[in-house]
């Protein structure tokens, strides 16, 4: 199972370790298997992984799988994209999006 990814999947008993109280930013994708957009944006937001190494962190959290962290933060509809700075959300981005914009919304809150 080694694939190149450098996004890591993160869960519900994971969450306050890998995010909360990361040193670095950190983004959180909250998608599903099922989520055409969520799939659609996987690609960029690796890419911008790699492009930000040691500036953020990305990390994606299937709400199917983890309903506890997906419900403490009211997630609703996905995707949907948080920035968590010193264990605080400081951005959200609700739905899919090009690469750019992306790229610039996490650039700006980082």
């Amino acid at each position: 199972m080694a694939d190149a990814s450098i996004t890591t999947k993160v869960t519900d008993a994971s969450f306050e370790t890998d995010v909360v109280n990361a040193s670095e930013p950190v983004v959180v994708d909250f998608w599903a298997e099922w989520c055409g957009p969520c799939r659609m944006i996987a690609p960029s937001l690796e890419e911008i992984g790699k492009e930000m190494q040691g500036k953020v962190k990305i990390v994606k959290l299937n709400v199917d799988e983890n309903p506890g962290v997906a419900g403490k933060y009211g997630i609703r509809s996905i995707p949907t994209l948080m920035i968590f700075k010193g264990g605080k959300n400081v951005a959200t981005k609700i739905g899919a999006g090009p690469k750019s914009e992306l790229s610039r919304w996490i650039s700006a809150a980082v």
